[in-house]
């Protein structure tokens, strides 16, 4: 099993999120809201997302890590 990778922006894994079937909802100040069916993710809108939050919106959607690294791309 792949490691999640390190420096990932906001967007990039708001990116990933879409193509994994989430909807962008709205952005509040520096986060956005993505919803897909009764899950809702807030992903910042940083520079870099800290590796432990990108963590946690892969567990919360639910691909395998190899298909999520793959969403990335």
């Amino acid at each position: 099993m792949a490691k999640l990778p390190t420096g990932l922006s906001g967007r990039r894994v708001s990116a990933a999120l879409e193509r994994a079937g989430f909807v962008f909802v709205r952005q509040k100040g520096s986060h956005m809201i993505l919803h897909s069916g009764s899950v809702w993710v807030v992903v910042p809108d940083h520079r870099t997302v800290k590796p432990r939050h990108a963590q946690g919106h892969h567990r919360r959607c639910r691909p395998d890590v190899d298909e999520f690294i793959g969403l990335l791309k």
